[in-house]
């Protein structure tokens, strides 16, 4: 398989102030992309673009919630006035939400994970598709999770929204094919991110984290490790780029081979 090249692209990143969605826009930089860049953590997104700066990628970024229609049509308008297209669109901002049983959950609370995971992903989607469907070209990219594939405890608005993301990026590829725009789903496993450390820390939290992250990572996947932000970024940059333009429609687990191993150990096999 060649190496992904994104030269002369521009990419919209949305929760770009860290983890999958930061090593994201550093690959897809490296691969020769611009860089648009969006989160609703200023502090964040301010070191993601600092990184970029150093590693002498083209890059603006933007504060914005992704739940938000005004903020969401902001950054739309930013990357088109910055560059005049969109090429790729990592749809990838997330939050964790409350980890707890189902028959315990606030609605509020499951209000609040859906409103970011499943609102912010078709948001980004209606916003960012009519250009890319007017232009007759484009490829996006959702994050999902190995939530999208099972069902996993304590963690049901997380759960339904990612199954949703799912459901967006399969109606939109059938939408939006034969328009020469393509719509794929990433789906994470285990990975060293905030959000694991965090999870680890409400499941487990007598355990030390980092601890706790590894041990999960070993336990859950076939590779018997926790995943790296790069080890996504890799696989987003890939769907992004025109070595991948046969491809539409799929979630692909970046997951260790933990969807295989699921139901096989007593062990909470991560997000």
């Amino acid at each position: 398989m060649a190496t992904a090249r994104l030269s002369e692209k521009v990419i919209l990143i949305t929760g770009a102030a860290g983890g999958i969605g930061r090593a994201t826009a550093l690959a897809v930089g490296q691969a020769g992309a611009s860089v648009v860049a969006v989160d609703r953590d200023q502090i964040g997104l301010d070191e993601t673009l600092s990184q970029l700066e150093v590693a002498g990628v083209d890059a603006t970024g933007l504060n914005a919630d992704v739940s938000v229609v005004a903020d969401v049509e902001r950054y739309v308008a930013h990357a088109l006035s910055a560059y005049g297209r969109i090429d790729g669109f990592f749809n990838n901002a997330g939050v964790e939400g409350e980890v707890e049983p189902l028959a315990g959950l606030a609605p509020e609370a499951f209000d609040r994970v859906i409103a970011v995971n499943l609102r912010g992903m078709f948001l980004g989607l209606r916003f960012v598709l009519p250009h890319m469907l007017e232009r007759g070209t484009g490829a996006i990219v959702c994050t999902g999770s190995l939530a999208s594939e099972r069902g996993l405890p304590l963690t049901v608005a997380y759960n339904a929204a990612k199954h949703g993301v799912m459901g967006l990026v399969r109606t939109a590829a059938a939408e939006a094919g034969s328009r020469g725009v393509r719509v794929n789903g990433v789906l994470p496993g285990m990975i060293d991110t905030r959000m694991a450390h965090a999870l680890s820390r409400r499941l487990a939290p007598k355990a030390q984290t980092v601890d706790s992250v590894a041990s999960v990572g070993a336990a859950a996947s076939a590779l018997r490790r926790t995943g790296l932000p790069e080890e996504v970024a890799d696989v987003v940059t890939f769907l992004l780029s025109d070595d991948a333009r046969y491809i539409t429609g799929v979630g692909l687990p970046v997951d260790g081979g933990a969807l295989t191993m699921l139901g096989q150990s007593g062990d909470w096999p991560g997000l």
